[in-house]
C-alpha cells in the first residue's frame, strides 16, 4: 500500500500492519465485529483535479463493512443504493450542508446525497490520508482534560522528561562557577566525571558537596558596586549643582590682598567675569554675571585697569567697579598733545623717560595708521591726532608699542563711524587728512563744547582765500604754542609774524602740515557740522565762554575790554 487505507485495491487492514489497532491520527483501525466505524455513511468525494498529480486512480472512499470495504462501482461512479440513502444519525445533523444538492461535475457524490463535514488533519492539509471519522468505538480524545494542545499521534508523541530531584536548581536557580569557586584550572569544584547531570554532587546521592561562595568575590563586587553607586552620586550632585544650584561665590569685600585687574575693550559680562576668576576675585564666573545682571547699573563697567582684592563676593565687585575709587586706567583727555600722551605711558609702565616718544618716531608706520595719514610733509610728529581721547587699561608690563597701537587703532575706529574721509570734500577739504586738523584747531581754540560748531566756521571761512577779513590767514595763537610745546595767551603780534615754521599760522597761510593735538569726539562732529552764521572772530573774556564776531572792528572792541579787565 502507498499510505495507509488508500492502497490500490479495497484489501483490509492486516494485524501485522505497524499501526495496527492504533487510534491515532494517521489511519484507524476497522473495531472487530464487523461493524464498520462509518456505519454506512459514505465520505466525501474529492475531485480527480484535487488528487496529488502522480498517484493513480484509485477508489478514493470506502467504508468497513463486516469483512470489508463498501464496493465502489466505478463504471457507475456510485456506491450501491443501500448506502446511498443511508443517513446519518440525528447528533450529526446540524453538521449537514442542509438542502445540499451540488455535484461535482468530474463525479462525485450522487445526487441529493448530503454532503457531510469534513475536518482535514492538521498533519495532512493536502488530503492524501484518510481523515478520522466520527462514532463508532474511537476514543474521544477531545474530551479528555489533555483536550488542549491536540495530543499528537503516537508516532509523533515524544518521551515525557524525567522530573527534577528536589536537590538540583536547575538553569535558573544554579550558580556561576565563579561563585561556586572552581580550582586552579577553572573547572567546577562539584564536576564528577561519572555524574551524568553534569557533575554538581549531592550530599544525600554520595557525591562531592558543592563548595560554599568565595568570600573574596563578594568583597571584590560590593567594593566595585558601592564604587559605581558613589561616582553616580557624585556626579548626579555635581550636575544638579551646575544645572539648578546656585553658583559659587566668596563672601564679603575681600580678604585685603589687592590686586590688578586689566579689563580689554568691548569685554561683555561673561569676559569680565573670567578676568575676575583668573585673579582670584571672584569664585565663579556665573556667579559674577548674576551680579552684575542683578545690579540697575551693571551694564555700565567699562573697560580699563581696575584695583580690586581677592576673595571678594560677586556682587561686591560689581559695586566696587562701578566706583571711581577702583579705576586706575590711562585716560587721555580731549586735545591732549602726543609729548603729554608718551610722558603719561612712561610713567604708567615704569620705563625711562622718552622710551614710549622714541617708539612712537621710530615705529609709526607700524602702529596702524591708514593710507591717508601717511607721506605728509614737515610733520613734527606723524601720530598726532591719532592717539584718541579715551580711557585705556595701561598697566606695568605692557609695552609701549602696544599701547599705542591701540590708541591709534580707536582713533581708526572713531574717524570710520563718523564718516571723516567721506564727508571732507563736501567741507571744501582737501581729504581727511585736512579735516582732522581743522577739528584739532577747533578743539584747541575752543573753551566749551558749545564753541566747536561756530570755532569750526570759524576755520572754514578764514581759509577762503578771498574772504576780506583775513585773506585766507589763519593767525591762530595755538598753532605758535603747539610749535613751541607751551600754552601761553599773553602773545604780541609782532613775536608771532616772526617766528618762521610752517605750523605758525601767523607767519605762513592756510593749514598747518598736521594736526595739533588729538581732538575729542564733540569737536569732530563740530568739524562735520559747522554753523554758517558768518563768523570771523572769537575772543575768550572769562576763559570759560567765548564771544564771536564777524567784523574786525567788532572784534577789536572786545579786545580793548579784555585788556581793561586784566589791568
Amino acid at each position: 500500500m502507498t499510505e495507509y487505507g488508500r492502497g490500490q485495491g479495497s484489501e483490509p487492514w492486516h494485524p501485522e500492519d505497524p499501526l495496527y489497532g492504533d487510534g491515532g491520527w494517521e489511519g484507524q483501525q476497522a473495531p472487530t465485529g464487523g461493524q464498520s466505524p462509518y456505519e454506512g455513511r459514505p465520505q466525501q468525494h474529492y475531485p480527480e483535479h484535487q488528487q496529488h498529480p502522480q498517484q493513480q486512480p484509485q477508489a478514493q472512499y470506502g467504508e468497513w463493512a463486516e469483512g470489508g470495504q463498501v464496493p465502489y462501482d466505478p463504471a457507475q461512479q456510485q456506491y450501491p443504493q443501500q448506502f446511498q440513502q443511508q443517513q446519518y444519525p440525528q447528533q450529526y445533523d446540524q453538521q449537514y450542508y442542509a438542502g445540499q444538492q451540488q455535484a461535482y461535475d468530474d463525479g462525485g457524490w450522487a445526487s441529493g446525497a448530503p454532503v457531510p463535514v469534513q475536518y482535514a488533519d492538521p498533519a495532512d492539509p493536502y488530503g492524501q490520508q484518510e481523515a478520522a471519522s466520527y462514532g463508532g468505538d474511537q476514543p474521544d480524545h477531545y474530551g479528555t482534560p489533555d483536550a488542549y494542545p491536540p495530543p499528537e499521534p503516537p508516532g509523533r508523541r515524544r518521551a515525557e522528561p524525567e522530573p527534577k530531584p528536589d536537590w538540583d536548581p536547575g538553569p535558573d536557580e544554579g550558580e556561576h562557577a565563579f561563585f561556586a569557586g572552581g580550582d586552579d584550572e577553572g573547572e567546577d569544584a562539584g564536576d564528577d566525571p561519572d555524574d551524568p547531570r553534569g557533575g554538581r554532587g549531592d550530599r544525600r546521592g554520595g557525591k562531592k558537596p558543592k563548595k560554599r561562595r568565595s568570600g573574596c568575590a563578594c568583597l571584590v563586587l560590593t567594593v566595585i558596586f558601592a564604587g559605581i553607586v558613589g561616582g553616580a552620586g557624585y556626579v548626579g550632585y555635581h550636575y544638579y549643582q551646575n544645572r539648578f544650584g546656585p553658583a559659587p561665590d566668596f563672601a564679603g569685600d575681600g580678604n585685603g590682598d589687592q590686586v590688578t585687574v586689566v579689563i580689554p575693550k568691548d569685554a561683555g559680562g561673561y569676559a569680565i567675569g573670567q578676568k575676575l576668576k583668573e585673579e582670584g576675585v571672584v569664585e565663579s564666573v556665573d556667579a559674577f554675571v548674576s551680579a552684575q545682571q542683578s545690579n540697575p547699573d551693571g551694564k555700565y563697567i567699562q573697560d580699563g585697569v581696575y584695583t580690586l582684592q581677592k576673595h571678594m563676593s560677586a556682587a561686591s565687585a560689581v559695586e566696587l567697579m562701578l566706583s571711581p575709587k577702583s579705576r586706575s586706567n590711562l585716560v587721555l583727555p580731549e586735545g591732549i598733545r602726543d609729548t603729554k600722551v608718551y610722558e603719561l605711558i612712561d610713567a604708567r609702565l615704569g620705563v625711562a623717560k622718552g622710551t614710549t616718544a622714541s617708539v612712537a618716531k621710530k615705529q609709526y608706520k607700524t602702529l596702524g595708521l591708514p593710507d591717508w595719514a601717511l607721506g605728509h610733509k614737515n610733520l613734527k610728529d606723524p601720530l598726532e591726532g591719532f592717539l584718541y581721547p579715551s580711557s585705556y587699561a595701561v598697566s606695568k608690563g605692557q609695552k609701549p608699542a602696544a599701547v599705542l597701537k591701540d590708541m591709534v587703532s580707536r582713533a581708526n575706529d572713531k574717524y570710520e563711524e563718523l564718516g571723516l574721509e567721506k564727508k571732507a570734500e563736501s567741507l571744501g577739504m582737501e581729504g581727511p587728512w585736512q579735516l582732522l586738523t581743522a577739528a584739532s584747531l577747533a578743539q584747541a581754540e575752543g573753551t566749551s563744547h558749545d564753541d566747536f560748531r561756530k570755532m569750526a566756521e570759524v576755520v572754514y571761512n578764514r581759509l577762503k582765500p578771498g574772504n576780506p577779513e583775513t585773506y585766507g590767514s589763519l593767525e591762530f595763537d595755538s598753532t605758535y604754542n603747539y610749535v613751541k610745546n607751551q600754552s601761553k595767551i599773553d602773545l604780541s603780534i609782532a613775536e608771532l609774524r616772526k617766528y618762521d615754521n610752517p605750523y605758525n599760522t601767523y607767519f605762513v597761510k592756510g593749514l598747518p602740515p598736521g594736526p595739533i593735538d588729538n581732538p575729542g569726539e564733540l569737536a569732530l562732529k563740530g568739524a562735520l557740522n559747522p554753523t554758517h552764521d558768518g563768523w570771523y572772530y572769537f575772543i575768550s573774556l572769562d576763559g570759560k565762554t567765548s564771544k564771536f564776531t564777524k567784523t574786525l572792528a567788532e572784534h577789536e572792541k572786545l579786545v580793548r575790554q579784555f585788556n581793561a579787565s586784566r589791568n
